[in-house]
């Protein structure tokens, strides 16, 4: 079994290398889909974020008022660290719980952690195997201003929000260079694929667990 940690920056097309790899039959669990779940009216996590943030940032159905409160960590830091703090423990608490249950002591089996903030949030470092989905700093902004109709101070705002794509690399087991076009996607997913299901049968042990030795840095392009 492996459990593999997926990441890219913002606009690097980490999505669609995603969705590519459950087309294809990927197990995988989706961390945007989990941080949705955990701050649905009547959590912990919603109460949590109402007591640091306040009701203002509720809507009047009991929602998180995403928008509201999007608009305030992109611009503040502290207010963007005291998110975290609330929402990774349990996003990361419900993704392995989900990834031990379905690989189990299965050799064969691949759970895909679909994370943007892998290594923003530490996750990285409990993963099996590290996959960057990358493209430039510059094509970043390019399709992240095209892609959300925001002007170049906004988008580079954005993207400052995470660790640079440039850094990102040096955590990077397997690199997806995804600099290219959209008719490109599903081609680097089936190579992606096909490559963890490699590392998942060369690094399987007697006692269920993954064999990291086996990993060697693997670039995709």
């Amino acid at each position: 079994m492996v459990i593999v940690g997926l990441t890219g920056g913002i606009a690097t097309g980490k999505s669609s290398i995603s969705a590519a790899l459950v087309e294809l039959g990927a197990y995988l669990i989706d961390a945007d889909v989990i941080a949705r779940e955990v701050v649905a009216p009547g959590t912990e996590g919603l109460r949590q974020i109402v007591n640091t943030f306040g009701a203002m940032y509720v809507q009047r159905d009991g929602s998180l008022h995403r928008d509201r409160l999007g608009q305030l960590v992109f611009q503040d830091e502290e207010a963007r660290n005291k998110l975290n703090e609330i929402v990774h423990p349990l996003v990361r608490a419900e993704m392995w719980r989900r990834a031990r249950d379905y690989v189990g002591k299965d050799a064969s089996r691949i759970a895909i952690l679909d994370v943007p903030l892998l290594i923003e949030g530490g996750t990285h470092r409990q993963v099996d195997v590290t996959v960057l989905v990358y493209a430039s700093a510059v094509e970043q902004l390019k399709r992240l201003m095209k892609r959300n109709g925001l002007d170049e101070v906004n988008a580079s705002r954005r993207i400052a929000a995470q660790i640079s794509i440039e850094e990102k690399r040096a955590y990077a087991d397997i690199l997806v260079n995804n600099q290219g076009e959209e008719r490109e996607v599903p081609r680097l997913a089936h190579t992606l694929y096909q490559h963890l299901k490699y590392l998942a049968k060369k690094g399987a042990q007697v006692d269920g667990k993954f064999d990291r030795s086996v990993v060697q840095p693997f670039v995709i392009q």
